[in-house]
């Protein structure tokens, strides 16, 4: 009959291969900074607030990590729900644990045995479960262990936890960490882990900032230790410099068809310029970098994404200075699809538009205005003095190279009659005076109309060029080889016989077309320089 469900149909119950399936999702993608989050917010979601991360390598090489925590810890069902692959356990749809996977493929990413040791708020005694992979492999079963705890591991947890209800977890076999070594237990071993540590540390610092900083009070603050060291705070928005400024700001009230209402949150910072923080120490510490710019996005005040655009926009030179802060809750994970790894979201198209064509463009306007305005403050700095050689270079040889005369007619207009092989011809020129001694043939100025780079013109009655310090060229061609006296030359020379040839040939008839030459040759050069990078600059900070 129609419309009835064919009650014959075969069904098979087929559960996945142990082994392969349990080393396939070692490969997830997890870096280890991201896994060790993981664990953080395991923790956060059991209400902890200390954990205690210690990274070791023992005698023979080995790398053991544990993390302890204060939480509310788990009695033994608790246990083996959090170490079954897709758990259910999850304290509230808030929490920072969201897929019931980041324990497990978290740690076999980077280990081949994991342990959990957990003590609940009945002070019942330290249950202990633990997969091993090596285990798995053999038996091919989904079959964990339940081990006694180690002497360590009772240790931290009666510490972190001050003998009360904790979790500890141990990553033992630990074979993606380190590449291997001649000598696993030696100097340069060490060494790398050292590094992976402080990177850690960073990590850290960054994604839960606003869980470690008192500032946050609507927030349960938690202290982080790794190695015995507490992990301070790190401010992408540099918030405590009086420079700072918050440029944009947008609260977005989202209902949802099922009655629920939520909403996400958008400011927009412009930093300091390197010169105006409050000390070099400050400066440094707000890492002002292309990889730092852009986005950081706030899940559950959790950073889960940052240092770009989106696709937006690109990271540019430019933009440095502007970092925007883009917070939202549980309620709309949904909506903007969070990640198994809770380290980035997708944006549907009406919010990344509006984002892109309507909230970005100011701030990055802000933005640009400021570091422009340190870069110019800072090239024209750089800029002084560099163009002695040339000048003094062109003195040597002007008789020899001089093919047109000069006559001011109206020193109040700029105008000028330029007498050459095509006749006489008046035009317009810059009638300028030295702003250094000796500096009468190229003169750098800040800026030349049109955002020309640069331009014919008669200083003190010598047919000379003024170069604009402003342009793209000068600040990425010139200003890294400003302690280059031949290239400088080379440059200067090549700029100042464009401007005397155009006085050489000018007429009536061309000068329009040779200004117009000046121009687009200016346009391209600013467009083939877009992409070299901006050049290091003395900030005046020192």
């Amino acid at each position: 009959m129609e419309g009835v469900e064919n009650m014959s149909t075969k069904t098979r119950t087929v559960p996945p291969h142990a082994s392969r399936m349990i080393e396939g999702l070692r490969d997830t993608g997890y870096e280890f900074n991201t896994a060790i989050a993981d664990i953080i917010d395991n923790s956060i979601a059991a209400n902890a607030t200390l954990i205690d991360i210690k990274i070791n390598m023992d005698f023979a090489g080995d790398v053991i990590i544990r993390i302890g925590d204060n939480g509310s810890g788990m009695d033994e069902e608790g246990l083996i729900n959090a170490m079954t692959y897709g758990s259910s356990a999850r304290p509230t749809p808030k929490s920072l644990g969201k897929f019931g996977l980041g324990l497990k493929t978290a740690s076999t990413a980077f280990c081949r045995r994991l342990s959990v040791s957990t003590r609940d708020d009945e002070l019942t005694s330290i249950q202990k479960a633990c997969w091993d992979l090596d285990h798995v492999a053999k038996t091919n079963d989904w079959e964990i262990l339940f081990p006694e705890p180690e002497p360590e591991e009772v240790d931290l947890l009666d510490d972190v936890s001050d003998g009360g209800s904790g979790t500890v977890v141990t990553w033992e076999k630990v074979d993606r960490l380190l590449k291997s070594y001649q000598d696993q237990t030696g100097t340069y071993a060490q060494r790398a882990l050292d590094k992976v540590i402080e990177k850690l540390r960073e990590h850290v610092a960054m994604v839960y900032q606003q869980y470690l900083d008192p500032i946050y009070q609507n927030i349960t603050n938690i202290d982080i230790k790794i190695n015995g060291e507490i992990v301070e705070p790190w401010d992408p928005f540099c918030i405590s410099e009086p420079n700072t400024e918050l440029v944009a700001e947008c609260v977005q009230p989202v209902k949802f068809e099922d009655g629920r209402e939520s909403s996400f949150s958008i400011k927009a910072y412009v930093l300091p310029r390197k010169e105006q923080f409050t000390s070099v120490e400050a400066q440094k510490q707000a890492k002002l970098s292309n990889d730092m710019q852009g986005f950081y996005v706030y899940r559950e005040n959790r950073l889960i994404h940052h240092g770009d655009w989106m696709g937006m926009v690109r990271n540019e030179p430019h933009s440095t200075l502007l970092r925007v802060e883009f917070s939202f809750d549980y309620n709309m994970d949904d909506a903007f699809n969070v990640d198994i790894k809770k380290s980035r979201i997708s944006l549907n198209n009406d919010l990344y538009n509006w984002i892109k064509d309507q909230f970005l463009p100011a701030p990055r306007r802000a933005a640009n205005d400021r570091y422009r305005t340190g870069v110019k403050k800072n090239v024209t700095k750089a800029s002084k003095g560099a163009h002695e050689d040339s000048n003094s270079n062109i003195k040597g040889r002007e008789k020899d190279l001089q093919r047109s005369t000069f006559e001011i007619t109206n020193p109040d207009t700029n105008e000028v009659q330029v007498t050459n092989s095509n006749g006489n011809t008046r035009i317009t020129l810059p009638l300028v005076t030295p702003t250094r001694e000796g500096e009468v043939f190229v003169q750098p100025v800040d800026s030349i109309d049109d955002g020309l780079l640069w331009e014919p013109a008669l200083i003190d009655k010598h047919p000379a060029v003024r170069i604009n310090t402003n342009h793209p060229y000068y600040h990425k061609v010139y200003v890294p080889n400003l302690s280059s006296g031949v290239t400088v030359q080379g440059m200067d020379s090549l700029l100042w016989a464009c401007s005397q040839a155009e006085l050489w040939t000018i007429s009536d008839v061309t000068k329009r077309n040779l200004k117009e030459l000046r121009y687009e040759t200016s346009r391209l050069l600013r467009q083939l320089v877009e992409d070299l990078p901006d050049p290091e600059l003395n900030d005046g900070s020192d």
